[in-house]
């Protein structure tokens, strides 16, 4: 790699990750005010993913799990209590299933299809590790974004993937790990016995 660009380096790394079958993608948020949110995602990139999106401070808990057109849905009860304004009654074993054209923006679901694409200004940094596996750092700033840095590990060892990135701006960092590059998956919807049509479904 010592004879390519980290424009270069990163591009190949956006392409690699982008023809994935699959991936799981952990990732950690801290803010100055003291919140915090905790994510973890595994999906096949296309149509069928599992998600679980926890928000440190109060506790709430969002999980998903995404097939084709339908959403299953599980909100533990400090998330219905902070942010759905509704009194559910079911326990707290029950998915509730609606369409994914139901999705909004901001309601926490996410798509299964992930955008591998860098922007800004690239420069090489140094030789790190992530798990054992070697990388190189490359740190990733833009204009648009004033004080914030991304620091890219691209793996030096076998296939290029994103191993880690760690966003630091004013006021938040983040940091997203990715593993289980093209792993069988097994995504499967719960049991019919604990799924419930969602309050607004038609």
């Amino acid at each position: 790699m010592e004879d390519r660009s980290a424009q270069e380096i990163l591009d190949e790394a956006n392409d690699t990750m982008g023809a994935l079958s699959s991936v799981t993608v952990e990732a950690g948020s801290d803010k100055s005010d003291g919140t915090g949110i905790s994510s973890r995602f595994t999906s096949d990139l296309d149509s069928k993913c599992v998600s679980k999106v926890t928000w440190e401070k109060t506790g709430a808990v969002l999980e998903q799990i995404r097939i084709g057109e339908t959403d299953y849905v599980r909100p533990n009860r400090a998330y219905i209590d902070n942010w759905s304004g509704k009194t559910v009654d079911a326990p707290q074993s029950t998915w509730f299933r609606t369409p994914t054209s139901k999705a909004r923006s901001g309601d926490g679901l996410v798509t299964c299809t992930r955008d591998f694409a860098s922007f800004g200004t690239a420069k090489k940094g140094k030789a790190t590790e992530v798990d054992g596996t070697g990388a190189i750092e490359l740190v990733v700033t833009d204009e648009a974004d004033e004080g914030g840095t991304y620091t890219f590990s691209v793996a030096t060892e076998g296939k290029p993937y994103i191993l880690k990135v760690v966003y630091k701006g004013a006021g938040l960092s983040t940091t997203t790990t990715y593993s289980a590059f093209d792993e069988p998956l097994d995504i499967r919807p719960p049991a019919e016995a604990n799924v419930v049509d969602a309050p607004d479904s038609p």
